[in-house]
């Protein structure tokens, strides 16, 4: 079994501002089937990852919940894309994961537009 996609929720009207974000990020758009394209919202793909955005109102950012993308030796590169989209990154003390199968990982957090949390990951 695999994962295919990860759905997080957005307000209604904040698919371009979420378009720029993921796109900044290396997401490329994909696009929803017809039945599906007009109840708003948004896909993107990276390295087979795929994240769906679904207009969920009323609206409430998951702050605990959250996808995380590997993007492997690219973390600091990622992480100056978001800076550069005018979010915040909280870089994760490597000691939080010592002795587990993640050992070795270093990953960060930030928020997306609508406040999503989204963590990053690599090596």
């Amino acid at each position: 079994m695999s994962l295919h996609h990860v759905q997080i929720a957005a307000p209604p009207g904040s698919e371009d501002v979420l378009r720029e974000f993921y796109g900044a990020l290396g997401f490329t758009e994909v696009p929803k089937p017809a039945l599906l394209a007009v109840r708003g919202g948004c896909w993107f793909t990276r390295d087979g990852a795929e994240l769906h955005v679904g207009i969920e109102e009323p609206f409430v950012p998951a702050r605990k919940a959250h996808p995380a993308f590997d993007v492997g030796a690219d973390l600091d590169a990622v992480a100056s894309l978001v800076v550069e989209t005018g979010a915040a990154v909280a870089w994760a003390d490597p000691a939080d994961w010592a002795g587990s199968h993640l050992t070795g990982l270093r990953r960060f957090h930030t928020h997306d537009p609508v406040g999503n949390r989204v963590e990053l990951v690599g090596r």
